[in-house]
């Protein structure tokens, strides 16, 4: 094959695809994507501060146009897009972007809601004053220079940064295979971090955390927790929890409102409001009647108005669960040392940067040291000429020309071709005595200058002291309070010490609204009365579930699907006796179709303790109470349901109870708790009761030897039956007649154990409450209707019953 007389070279195209993307790769890192941890610059920003500061363009000049300065980018030293050039520019200059602007933007740069800057030909920008830091002595040979692309000028190689920008602006890029995230800091606390790593060249990431207590966002806001800052100066990855600032305040209305008035950095405004409404929409949050944004020049204001029978408390967390408004920070500390790629923790990023500033300062002190001595050479030979004036005066009048003079002088009195040069340039006004005074004084000076000097290249700790009052310096003129505030992980603090311990009543309507009320609410009525409203319901909606507990228990939520959820009793919101209460929705996950039928609130888990379940269809489990010991809000399985049946009832047992199951048409059995084996979570269970056609389980309870059995029916008829007229039989049986249901009574809606000592609560489907003594109901044979409990209106049904300790007795 004739590959062209040598001239075409036969590659393999997997070699060539390979060498191509890896410089490809390599260019990307190197000289676009990636801060160099000396100056925390990429290449784009470097050349726009060094070509600010040739165009002359000083915070103490006039703003000039931004396409000026993005022209003189491209045409001198960035070869690339000029919108590549102006967003950087823009970014500089955005005091929500950026922590400490290097750029004076003067005109529309954009907003916090996400709006774009005006075109380059409309604003105008100037270099700020601590960008002014990052090029001093720039000119002091401190800095290495390379060829610009076309190698016609010099840029630097990176900048003299007498601020630590890496840290206090932080960087973001994306390379090819990496990428890098480096939040914004304080720059008093960076500053004291360096000056606290010179002082201790050995000090820990530990150490440093004392002074340097984590990102510092422009935009302020909240950082909950101390772990993920933690990890991400300890290994340069981390994940840093993030908050709005956020107060509830009291309206003049009664009503609460949600005020936010600083967001998580790197948040788009108008997108979070578009969120928030979007999440209200569609019912994920519910109770929000206003959302509105009333920011302005003085600051940032999102209201958020409530419906009067929320918890403020309970909407503010669905917003930080469900948006922006609490936000992480994925930390990746990876920066360009000597040119490759690292990922760095804090100390090394100090350490690096102490080591630029080391080399900054001495080749600036050897600049300073080269024309300090150049000077007192000069001077030298001026005082050797005014020591001899008259001869130097005939020697330079003798001769033809200036190159003869300067020979003859360097002949003549010993100097040097730059001494000579300096008395022949030297103004004859110097040779009056204040001027040799004065030449005698600077000689002076520059000696002790050099001596100086010199003292500063011999000693290291000397270079140090400089490092230190130089950043001391930047500290004082540039240093300010820090904006955001570090908070504990609310995920982690355990806000039930805040909370009293009282008895409260908490009520579940079949529409799935909860409210929580103190257990006084109800005032004790004679049997036979028309009771009290309870709750305001909406139309076809009743109260179904009624229960006592403290405002310290876990309240575990069983759904007809057999899913248990948790809450603290302290988070169920409190409400009138009137209010309808909170929709379920708000504080539980629920699936479609999902609905609580039975809930049981627990101190604390037991591993001797089980938690036994009964079915619509007779079906019963027991399993033990700490496998459903978990934070979990989106659900556990609690039972495995046939696709016909449905949970009705949980218990909270030790192992050793005996079981009483009532059915709708009146039969009950009892059985012992041992006959049911324990089971894993999601399991079926066992047969607890053989159902006759058309009935179904209603109720299930745990016998108490010293109890008696209410049993309740729709039309408000009920009784008391003594447990020892319900005889132990084996699980799986079909029981004894437990009520006789007719007509008058009803079906029957529910069984409870009671004792004396004791008052129930009997609700109705309109919600009418009405609360009795339980010794006011007469002790009856199983095989009965019972008495009439409660007056019940036409249209009207009883469906619910609970039993609560009497008020002043202890549970």
């Amino acid at each position: 094959m004739d590959f062209g007389l040598g001239k075409v070279l036969p590659i393999k195209i997997e070699e060539e695809m390979k060498n191509s993307y890896i410089n490809y790769a390599m260019s990307v890192i190197v000289m676009r994507a990636l801060p160099d941890v000396r100056d925390g610059l990429k290449p784009v920003h470097r050349r726009i501060l060094y070509a600010m500061h040739e165009a002359g363009m000083a915070p103490n000049k006039p703003h000039k146009k931004s396409a000026r300065i993005v022209g003189e980018v491209l045409g001198k030293y960035h070869p690339h897009g000029d919108s590549s050039v102006y967003d950087a520019i823009v970014r500089m200059a955005q005091d929500f972007s950026t922590r400490y602007m290097l750029v004076d933007g003067h005109g529309n740069f954009g907003s916090v809601d996400g709006d774009s800057a005006a075109a380059m030909r409309y604003t105008e920008v100037r270099m700020s004053r601590i960008a002014e830091e990052m090029l001093a002595d720039i000119d002091k040979d401190t800095v290495n220079f390379v060829p610009n692309y076309d190698e016609s000028l010099k840029e630097p190689s990176v900048l003299p940064s007498k601020v630590p920008n890496l840290l206090i602006n932080g960087s973001a890029g994306i390379a090819v295979g990496m990428a890098t995230n480096i939040p914004p800091h304080n720059l008093g606390e960076v500053v004291d971090g360096v000056i606290m790593m010179i002082d201790n060249p050995e000090v820990t990431v530990k150490d440093l955390m004392t002074v340097i207590k984590g990102p510092d966002f422009p935009t302020a806001g909240l950082i909950l927790g101390h772990a993920g800052i933690r990890d991400a100066y300890n290994t340069g990855r981390g994940s840093v929890k993030m908050r709005a600032q956020a107060r509830i305040e009291k309206m003049t209305n009664g009503k609460y409102r949600i005020l936010v008035t600083e967001i998580p950095y790197q948040v788009n405004k108008a997108r979070l409001i578009e969120n928030i409404a979007a999440l209200v929409r569609d019912k994920v949050i519910d109770g929000i009647t206003d959302l509105r944004d009333e920011s302005d020049r003085s600051g940032m204001r999102i209201v958020i108005e409530l419906r009067r029978d929320v918890n403020a408390e309970i909407i503010l967390n669905q917003l930080y669960k469900h948006t922006q408004m609490q936000d992480t920070f994925g930390v990746n500390m990876l920066a360009l040392v000597d040119g490759q790629p690292r990922t760095l923790n804090l100390a090394e990023v100090l350490r690096y940067y102490i080591e630029h500033q080391k080399e900054v300062i001495i080749r600036r002190t050897q600049f300073e040291l080269a024309k300090a001595k150049d000077r007192a050479h000069i001077l030298e030979g001026l005082k050797i000429a005014l020591d001899n004036l008259d001869a130097v005066i005939t020697t330079i009048r003798q001769s033809r020309t200036v190159d003869i003079a300067r020979e003859a002088l360097q002949t003549n009195f010993g100097l040097s071709e730059k001494q000579a040069q300096a008395i022949l340039e030297m103004r004859l006004q110097r040779l009056t005595g204040l001027e040799r005074e004065k030449i005698e004084q600077e000689y002076k000076d520059i000696l002790e200058t050099i001596e100086y000097l010199e003292g500063i290249l011999a000693d290291e700790q000397k270079v140090l002291n400089v490092i230190k009052e130089e950043l001391l310096d930047v500290k004082k003129r540039f240093g300010d309070a820090r904006r955001t505030v570090i908070t504990t992980d609310a995920s982690s603090f355990d806000v039930e010490d805040l909370i009293a311990e009282e008895d409260v009543v908490i009520t579940l309507t079949h529409g799935g609204y909860i409210k929580r009320l103190p257990v006084d609410t109800y005032r004790s009525q004679r049997r036979g009365g028309r009771g009290v409203t309870g709750m305001g319901t909406k139309e076809e909606d009743f109260v179904e579930h009624l229960f006592v507990a403290t405002t310290h228990h876990n309240i575990l939520f069983f759904t007809n699907r057999g899913r248990m959820y948790r809450l603290k009793a302290y988070e169920i919101p409190e409400a009138s006796r009137t209010a309808k209460g909170t929709a379920i929705v708000n504080l539980l996950t629920l699936e479609n179709r999902e609905k609580v039928t039975a809930v049981v609130s627990v101190k604390e888990f037991d591993a001797r303790r089980f938690l036994f379940m009964a079915t619509k269809k007779g079906v019963v489990k027991k399993t033990e109470l700490m496998e459903y010991d978990t934070a979990r809000r989106v659900g556990l399985i609690g039972i495995v349901l046939d696709e016909d049946d449905d949970l009705i009832d949980v218990k909270l047992t030790n192992g050793e109870m005996h079981i009483l199951l009532g059915t709708e048409k009146g039969m009950a059995i009892n059985f012992a708790e041992g006959d049911v084996r324990p089971m894993g979570r999601a399991t079926r269970g066992m047969r607890g009761i053989a159902l006759r056609k058309g009935d179904y389980v209603v109720g299930m309870e745990t016998v108490k030897q010293d109890g008696e059995l209410l049993t309740v029916t729709e039309a408000g008829y009920g009784k008391r039956t003594a447990i020892d007229e319900y005889r132990p039989q084996t699980r799986g049986g079909v029981g004894i007649i437990n009520n006789k249901v007719t007509d008058k009574t009803g079906k029957v809606v529910g069984i409870k154990v009671v004792r004396p000592g004791q008052e129930i609560m009997l609700i109705t489907g309109e919600g009418i409450v009405i609360r009795i003594d339980i010794e006011e109901i007469s002790v009856i044979s199983r095989n009965t209707q019972g008495v009439r409990l409660m007056r019940i209106d036409e249209n009207d049904k009883l469906v619910a019953v609970a039993a609560v300790e009497k008020k002043g007795e202890s549970d």
